[in-house]
């Protein structure tokens, strides 16, 4: 059986337990009322609509008495450790997504601490117990079913479904509810008719496929149960990065420029916080018709800088552009082929002056961005995508 674990408004959650003045009042981490983006969000802030990677402008005018906090990192970073633990004591087979949430197998261990069931209730007291957080549990036999099922009862819920109730728990939910299905996912669906994914398990499979390609036999097989992947422990990541799926489609050159140049910022952040190097890069390109294209660039030598990798994307974007002419549903750039600091081989014959500058300014800027929020500062190319009026974005 597998648990997907969520821990509740996590960032906002640990400001509230630090500080117990703030418990029961809106609170929103990593913007300010005046600039910035949202990170988080607590629950009595999303009552007034607020959400994660909406302006902090934005969310002060939909609660003007929200309290806005910087975000704090590395502390959120060592709480998520906490928790992390305390999945071990259960299960080698843990599969962090991110801080606050993580798959857990405990096929192999039920017989030491007892049903699915119960150990995800003994982990649910020990985080509250121990951390003074509370989290959502969902238990099923496949993956996706369990990050649903976790999100069903939010916030401390607990919700399991066993084998013979999936296709009863799935059909009725609305086809967003499936991996991959966005906004504009969801108009192309309701557009056959699609609108819950009972509506697609019973739906043709070859016309599903003939329709949307490989796109179509992934929500058909979705919606029939059928997800055979594992829950893979976490081992050092060998590839990272950021994509953002558009609701609507764009093929605007600035517009996709700048989307690049925040996602180059972005995925050379965590690079840099986890003192690693990439040896490539991979700019993904998917079209309004789903179709998917990627393209990859080696680099000279191993790096982390923000202005190396998005000239190079850039580069990469501009030949699928030119290949495939279409407006665009989602950008993503990420940095493969990862190796730490002391593998790099140092050039003997390569200047090193202005890539030591550069590192020095996106050390800054990392530096700048801890202390003000997330998207306080950031390169002039990404400047219309950073101010984009009602757009949200994922991480």
């Amino acid at each position: 059986m597998i648990l997907h674990i969520d821990m509740d408004a996590f960032y906002a959650s640990i400001e509230q337990r630090d500080n117990p003045s703030l418990v029961g009042r809106p609170v929103v981490v990593g913007g300010s009322a005046k600039r910035g983006v949202v990170a988080a969000a607590s629950y009595e802030a999303r009552h007034y609509g607020i959400h994660s990677a909406m302006s902090g402008k934005r969310a002060a005018e939909l609660c003007p008495h929200a309290v806005f906090l910087k975000s704090r990192l590395d502390h959120y970073a060592l709480v998520g450790r906490q928790v992390r633990e305390i999945f071990l004591r259960y299960t080698p087979l843990v599969q962090p997504l991110s801080l606050d949430e993580a798959f857990l197998d405990v096929t192999g261990t039920m017989r030491l601490f007892g049903s699915a069931s119960a150990i995800g209730k003994q982990i649910k007291a020990l985080i509250q117990h121990e951390l003074g957080l509370t989290a959502s549990v969902g238990i099923a036999p496949l993956k996706f079913v369990a990050k649903i099922a976790s999100d069903i009862h939010k916030p401390n819920g607990f919700t399991q479904v066993r084998a013979d109730e999936i296709e009863s728990f799935l059909d009725p939910l609305p086809v967003s509810r499936l991996w991959g299905v966005g906004r504009v996912g969801n108009r192309r669906l309701a557009s056959l008719q699609l609108r819950t994914i009972g509506d697609i398990r019973r739906y043709d499979r070859r016309l599903l496929t003939e329709k949307f390609g490989n796109w179509g036999e992934h929500l058909w097989q979705l919606a029939n149960g059928i997800d055979p992947r594992k829950v893979v422990p976490d081992q050092t990541a060998k590839q990272i990065g950021h994509e953002r799926t558009f609701s609507d489609d764009i093929d605007n050159p600035e517009m996709m420029r700048a989307v690049i140049s925040h996602l180059s910022e972005q995925v050379t952040r965590r690079l840099r916080r986890n003192a690693r190097f990439a040896r490539s890069v991979t700019v993904k390109y998917r079209c309004d018709d789903f179709r998917t294209f990627a393209q990859t660039r080696a680099f000279s030598k191993p790096t982390q800088g923000t202005d190396r990798v998005f000239r190079t994307a850039m580069t990469l974007l501009t030949e699928l552009t030119v290949k495939h002419p279409h407006p665009i549903r989602l950008l993503g750039v990420s940095l493969g082929n990862l190796t730490d600091k002391d593998s790099r081989q140092l050039d003997l014959f390569q200047p090193v002056n202005d890539e030591k500058s550069q590192n020095a300014i996106d050390k800054v800027v990392d530096q700048l961005s801890d202390q003000l929020g997330k998207d306080s500062i950031y390169r002039a190319a990404s400047h219309s995508w950073i101010k984009r009026p009602g757009e949200s974005e994922r991480e």
